[in-house]
C-alpha cells in the first residue's frame, strides 16, 4: 500500500480525498494547504503519491500547484505527483503533465478516480 502526501486549499477536499484513499487501503502520511507547506512535507515525508491540487493561494512565493509540483521534481526526479484540478483548467493540467505529473483526476472526487489513478501508476 502507498503512503500519500494530500494537498489542497480547501480542508473538505482534503477531508475528502483522506477518506476516498483510506477506504482503498492507503495512508495518508501527511496533508497540506498550500504548495509551500507541500514541499516541506515531501523533504520530511518522502510519500509515494503527492496528491494535488493545482490552484492554491501563494504562500512564500510559491504560487500555485505547478510551481510546487516543479520543487518537488527538483527534489526527486522520481516523485509521482497527481493534480487534482476543477473543470476547467485544461491548459493548466497540461502545464503540469509537461513539468512532470504523472496525470490529473477532475473534481468532484471520487473513490474510483483515485482507484483508476492508483492502478495506473502501480500504487
Amino acid at each position: 500500500m502507498a503512503n500519500i502526501l494530500i494537498v489542497d486549499d480547501a480542508e473538505i477536499i482534503r477531508i475528502s480525498i483522506r477518506k476516498h484513499i483510506e477506504n482503498l487501503g492507503h495512508t495518508v502520511i501527511s496533508t497540506a494547504e498550500n504548495g509551500y507547506e507541500a514541499i516541506v512535507e515531501y523533504k520530511k515525508h518522502s510519500p509515494d503519491l503527492v496528491l494535488m491540487d493545482i490552484s492554491m493561494p501563494e504562500v512564500e512565493g510559491i504560487k500555485n500547484g505547478i510551481e510546487a509540483l516543479e520543487e518537488i521534481i527538483s527534489i526527486d526526479k522520481n516523485a509521482q505527483v497527481v493534480m487534482v484540478t476543477s473543470h476547467g483548467e485544461q491548459r493548466l493540467v497540461m502545464e503540469a503533465i509537461s513539468k512532470g505529473s504523472k496525470g490529473y483526476i477532475l473534481k468532484p472526487v471520487t473513490k474510483d478516480k483515485f482507484e483508476n489513478i492508483l492502478e495506473k501508476l502501480e500504487l
